[in-house]
């Protein structure tokens, strides 16, 4: 499959600054954010195809490596980006969304327009490996997502093994990476049409630790981990849709052999109501009238989201007539209004007809009703 180029992708020219990358990108990532657009796969795409060009041209050892090589430069794994990155070859959604939030979580601009709750990332530290991070769908009725909510998720995550510490060796004691001599890191020369491309990447051994575990503990296996249930309390603000996600700081797996634990991410789904539509903050349903109450006007009790109210359908209502119930509605994430219910009418055709029914639709007919 051809690649886009990346200059192109971001509307930039190839001697655009780091300023101007991260504008080009900052914009992109507004317009085609999968908060703002719900459901749409050819927004999401965009997303990442343009998270990816960025991720390529805001470095400027990747930046090089491009500017001469192409997309050659990051293939088969070549390209050093790791957790996902490897030559963009596993790059989905979940890569794009956490390289988004690394550079712009806790941007405010960013924080008002797509979420809620804290969406600052950290990556690994001088404390160890940073764990893996979670995610997990939370449906949600549209109840729920009326009045807001707080879910007790039950979460499988690792945390630190209680045998050995969490040091995954049954002595307490590490080794040299004999791989990288304790630096953490190797350099690879990979040959391409180009040349040879001598690339830096974190050790595969020691995974950037430097040091290694000679007598894994019986219980982890080594890895200093093991996996446990946990419960997470969340609190789900009004107004969420579907496509939301909830970033929990810290909940995520626990780093290996004492680095920082990952972040959970909860993305919100929505069920099917029985009678609802949504349709942004709006709400739809259906009422059906008979053609007498259709021509005589009548009064129904219908049912909202918060309760049941009284609607008066006037005589001469015709089908497909549309009634709007003011802040009947969804409220709009952070607090910002709410919508109406619509109610669309249907005259529903009676398919049988007793004899004297039949007798009186006939008599309508001859006067031209």
């Amino acid at each position: 499959m051809t690649k886009n180029d990346y200059y192109e992708i971001l509307g930039i020219d190839r001697n655009a600054s780091e300023d101007d990358i991260k504008k080009a990108y900052r914009k992109l990532a507004i317009k085609y954010h999968p908060d703002k657009n719900p459901g749409d796969k050819s927004a999401e795409e965009k997303f990442k195809e343009a998270t990816e060009a960025y991720e390529v041209l805001k470095d400027s050892k990747k930046r090089a490596q491009y500017d001469q090589f192409g997309h050659a430069a990051f293939q088969n794994g070549q390209g050093g980006f790791g957790g996902g990155f490897g030559g963009f070859g596993g790059f989905d959604i979940s890569d794009a969304l956490r390289a988004f939030m690394n550079d712009f979580g806790g941007d405010s601009v960013f924080s008002d327009l797509f979420g809620f709750g804290s969406r600052g990332r950290r990556g690994s530290t001088a404390g160890g490996q940073r764990g893996n991070d979670l995610q997990i769908r939370l449906p949600l009725t549209l109840e729920e997502i009326a009045t807001g909510v707080k879910k007790n998720l039950k979460v499988r995550r690792k945390e630190k093994c209680t045998t050995c510490n969490g040091t995954g060796s049954k002595s307490g004691k590490r080794a040299v990476c004999p791989k990288c001599n304790g630096s953490g890191r190797i350099r690879q020369v990979a040959s391409s049409f180009f040349g040879q491309v001598i690339q830096e990447s974190i050790c595969p051994t020691c995974r950037g630790e430097g040091y290694v575990v000679t007598d894994a503990c019986p219980v982890c296996g080594g890895s200093g981990l093991e996996t446990t249930e946990t419960m997470v309390t969340v609190d789900i603000p009004a107004g969420v849709s579907e496509g939301n996600y909830l970033n929990v700081p810290d909940k995520g797996d626990a780093g290996p052999h004492g680095g920082p634990a990952g972040d959970l991410i909860v993305l919100i789904q929505e069920k099917k109501h029985d009678f609802f539509e949504r349709h942004g903050i709006d709400l739809v349903c259906d009422l059906d009238i008979t053609f007498s109450e259709a021509a005589l006007g009548t009064s129904k009790m219908i049912s909202t989201i918060d309760g049941k109210v009284n609607l008066k359908v006037p005589a001469g209502t015709q089908s497909e007539k549309v009634f709007r119930l003011k802040g009947k509605g969804l409220p709009a994430l952070h607090g910002r209004g709410i919508g109406d219910q619509l109610v669309r009418i249907h005259v529903k055709t009676p398919e049988k007809l007793a004899k004297s029914a039949k007798e009186l639709f006939e008599k309508l007919a001859e006067i031209g009703i």
